[in-house]
């Protein structure tokens, strides 16, 4: 199939700073800025320059003009940015509108372009290639490629241009992200022991439901609640128990085989059961398949206690800090016919698309350096958990260390309020915790977390990072988007609706029509090339 993308010349503008058809004003900015520009050291300029951001922000965030740490930024390099933020969940239809329309910022921020859309828009020009950009103005960044090769190898697209800038924490928590919880002290109330298996579980569930543990006389109890096909918030892992884990991909490698998930007997199984004993019992709260993340948390927050269960990889943030110790964390439950596992997270290694600089860009030397102030090891870490004298103080051996949290204020939510998070450009490596930055608390111990009660249970292998070939993405941007909706309303109808049994063999014969067969096999063959490179 011929490729969509175009092969038309791509336009370099690395050192460039006035673009030939330029506006007389945007022009006139452009030379006025390259005269103050700053090759080295701060400020980047002499005079103020603004440049036009667009990003999401997470629920609980304020607009990034006033966080504490961009408006330093802005004191030491008289960059001013004018940020346009969208909430998270509206963040990838709203950028998918300024692409389609032409309406582009200087550059998109925690801008999780997709390897297509990298692939797409650095191809027709949308977006700049930054390979030269980066040798010229970041050094900060091209001292980590230089020492990461892997780093800079990830983020290379096929056709050897790099068109985003990386966002990593390498601390190996993405593992599993879905940390399931129980309510012990209702447990306890009901003279129930922790649930090992799924039959125990859903035992509890009914009896939270039933025998009103909260104690206030009303049927007001939630036993489970959860957010479908969300991270952190879903419950796939719980399909382990049925034999094979699901993921946000419905895609898993074992034997170095891609399995897609949706189609297998365990998930069929597991359908039906989520459906006959636990939706049809009123175990599930409808809300689980249509709540935002805000509606999610303040459920374990009302002012009595009415969340029995929930997925969720923090604990307190749910729950806050007062209550969490009236929950605990369940490990993989087993199965009917004994199956206990839990799945392996797919992908790891960085982000590359948490930064892009679009052709409108009449400054990208400067947007440049701006940007490359980020990938500074003290700076990213503040980037990705918060600035220094709000989340972190230095020690004496200028390590940063955690602050307490305010209190009654969950690690999550405060994180929220003060700096981008994990999506922002700049990276962690293993080598800068403990010796840059401390790894903060809720991390440290999700650690723990993950070896006590998941790592003794998860699964071997995993599908990498894979930056596919653009025929290749062409073909997968073509078929998976529609595939996985449908994939995602049918098991949402499925627990809700049932009638798995009677609608498997024609919901089977859909995805074969929608190209599930020919998107395996470039999985199948991408992750062939993939392990035979590490064999070289």
């Amino acid at each position: 199939m011929k490729s969509v993308f175009k092969r038309a010349g791509i336009l370099m503008l690395a050192g460039a700073f006035a673009l030939s058809g330029c506006s007389g004003d945007s022009k006139n900015q452009s030379e006025n800025s390259a005269a103050t520009f700053n090759k080295t050291g701060l400020p980047i300029v002499n005079e103020p320059v603004s440049l036009k951001m667009v990003s999401p922000k997470a629920a609980l965030a304020p607009e990034y003009s006033q966080m504490e740490i961009f408006k330093k930024l802005e004191e030491q390099t008289n960059v001013k940015i004018e940020w346009e933020n969208i909430p998270d969940t509206d963040f990838t239809e709203k950028k998918n509108l300024l692409l389609a329309s032409g309406d582009l910022p200087d550059a998109f921020y925690g801008a999780g372009f997709s390897d297509y859309e990298l692939v797409k828009y650095g191809e027709d020009g949308t977006i700049l290639p930054l390979e030269d950009l980066i040798d010229q103005y970041a050094p900060n960044l091209k001292a980590l490629l230089e020492r990461r090769p892997d780093i800079k190898s990830s983020i290379t697209a096929p056709d050897g241009h790099i068109y985003g800038l990386p966002s990593w924490e390498e601390n190996n928590l993405g593992t599993n992200p879905f940390f399931h919880v129980i309510n012990k002290k209702w447990l306890d109330k009901l003279g129930l022991k922790m649930p090992q298996t799924l039959d125990e579980y859903t035992e509890a569930l009914v009896a939270f439901k039933t025998q009103d543990p909260n104690g206030n006389g009303k049927a007001d109890e939630i036993p489970l609640s959860f957010m479908h096909m969300q991270w952190c918030m879903d419950i796939a892992g719980i399909f382990g128990a049925f034999g094979l884990p699901d993921n946000m991909e419905h895609r898993v490698v074992r034997d170095g085989k891609v399995i897609f998930t949706a189609t297998q007997p365990e998930y069929k199984e597991a359908l039906k059961y989520f459906n006959e004993k636990w939706y049809k019992q009123g175990l599930i709260d409808p809300e689980s398949f249509t709540q935002d993340a805000a509606q999610y948390l303040a459920k374990g927050k009302t002012t009595v206690e009415t969340l029995g269960s929930y997925i969720w990889w923090e604990v307190d943030e749910v729950v806050g800090t007062e209550r969490s110790e009236d929950y605990a964390l369940l490990s993989p439950l087993k199965g009917p016919d004994g199956d206990q596992s839990i799945g392996r997270g797919n992908g790891g290694g960085p982000g590359r698309g948490a930064f892009v600089i679009t052709k409108e860009n009449q400054n990208p030397e400067i947007t440049m350096r701006w940007i490359d102030q980020q990938y500074e090891p003290y700076m990213a870490a503040q980037i990705h958990w918060g600035p220094l004298d709000v989340v972190f103080k230095k020690d004496e051996n200028g390590k940063l260390v955690n602050l307490p949290i305010p209190e009654g204020t969950s690690a999550g939510e405060f994180r929220q309020k003060v700096a981008p998070g994990a999506g922002g450009p700049g990276v962690i490596t293993i080598e800068d915790l403990g010796k840059v930055v401390d790894l903060e608390p809720r991390a440290q111990q999700r650690v723990k977390d993950l070896e006590k009660y998941y790592d003794p249970y998860m699964e071997e292998e995993n599908y990498p990072s894979i930056f596919f070939e653009p025929e290749e993405l062409d073909k997968i941007n073509r078929i998976e988007p529609e595939l996985i909706k449908y994939v995602n309303t049918q098991r949402g109808k499925f627990i809700v609706d049932g009638g798995v049994d009677e609608q498997w063999d024609s919901y089977v014969k859909n995805l074969d029509k929608m190209g599930l067969n020919e998107l395996m096999e470039i999985y199948q063959k991408g992750l062939d090339r993939y392990n035979a490179s590490l064999n070289k």
